[in-house]
């Protein structure tokens, strides 16, 4: 029998990524609800009690609203409402050994967001190995494609034509919503300065945190860094860890979306003795989103866990 899965706002951008993710999978079947129907709490619970996962892809107070109707139901929520509730999982496999095991046992489990799996996924490592200490003051950079933004800012680029030569900063008032999870699940005492930028290219994504060698423990060259990340990942089969020579070939310049389409993490080191320019590249709707959903849904299903998902 196929697993019954319900997504909750499968309209919306990353529901659109998530389902068509999974409706050519034969070992899953969507159930569905119509569209004049998709409010209803009656036809909801309905539906959340026939589903053996529910995905919620949903504004952050509908999905706590949503998750009131059911105290059975295991849900995995990919908006940014319950991603450092300590009643919830957070939903990034490769975060530590154990993780895996607690994603696919729990009944709730939170979606990481798109620039902490980056982030995390490069700095993490380094304050387990003690490269980092937990009260490092960090600066990230990170640059995203727009779909990031969702439907609105989509239309901005695609529809009205605005902004298509720029790459834009935003959140400059320092608090973006996703730094609360960037310092809980590093470690870090104090969470990153952090400068995200929205690109005139439609997915894709680089996070970046500069470091000047005097603030690493042990540091000798990017490959010191290289080599902690070969040994953290060795059996992940969606990080890869790149040469940083071939990354920037052309002509010296890194792209941000040759992880479109996967959900693969790239990891990379840039620099000399002195300084380097730690670097994570992923699809923002892919691992930063539908597809890191996919991978999390598998795990809770008890399904192989690259089922479905692209290296």
């Amino acid at each position: 029998m196929p697993h019954q899965v319900f997504i909750d706002g499968a309209e919306g951008t990353t529901g659109i990524e998530i389902r068509q993710c999974l409706e050519s999978r034969r070992d899953l079947n969507l159930l569905q609800i119509r569209s004049d129907l998709r409010k209803n709490v009656d036809c909801k619970r309905q539906m959340y009690e026939q589903a053996d996962v529910v995905v919620l892809c949903l504004p952050d107070e509908a999905s706590r609203e949503a998750v009131e109707l059911s105290s059975t139901t295991r849900f995995l929520d990919a908006s940014t409402a319950h991603r450092t509730n300590a009643d919830w999982v957070y939903g990034l496999p490769e975060l530590d050994s154990g993780q895996r095991e607690k994603i696919s046992t729990a009944r709730l489990v939170s979606n990481p967001g798109c620039y902490p799996t980056g982030f995390l996924l490069s700095i993490r490592p380094l304050l387990d190995e003690g490269l980092l200490s937990t009260n490092s003051l960090l600066r990230t950079h990170a640059l995203s494609g727009y779909s990031g933004g969702g439907k609105k800012l989509i239309e901005k680029y695609e529809t009205r034509k605005a902004f298509t030569e720029e790459s834009r900063p935003y959140a400059t008032a320092l608090q973006h919503k996703h730094l609360a999870e960037m310092r809980v699940y590093s470690g870090l005492e104090q969470s990153p300065l952090f400068e995200p930028m929205v690109g005139a290219f439609y997915r894709g994504m680089l996070v970046q945190t500069p470091l000047f060698a005097d603030e690493l423990n042990d540091y000798s060259a990017p490959q010191s860094i290289l080599d902690v990340y070969s040994k953290r990942y060795a059996q992940e089969p969606f990080v890869r860890i790149c040469d940083s020579e071939t990354e920037t070939s052309d002509g010296g310049f890194l792209s941000p979306q040759s992880c479109n389409g996967t959900n693969r993490v790239d990891l990379m080191a840039f620099g000399h003795d002195r300084q380097v320019s730690i670097t994570a590249r992923l699809d923002n709707l892919g691992k930063g989103a539908a597809s890191a959903a996919v991978q999390n849904l598998n795990l809770m299903l008890g399904i192989p866990e690259e089922t479905g998902l692209t290296l």
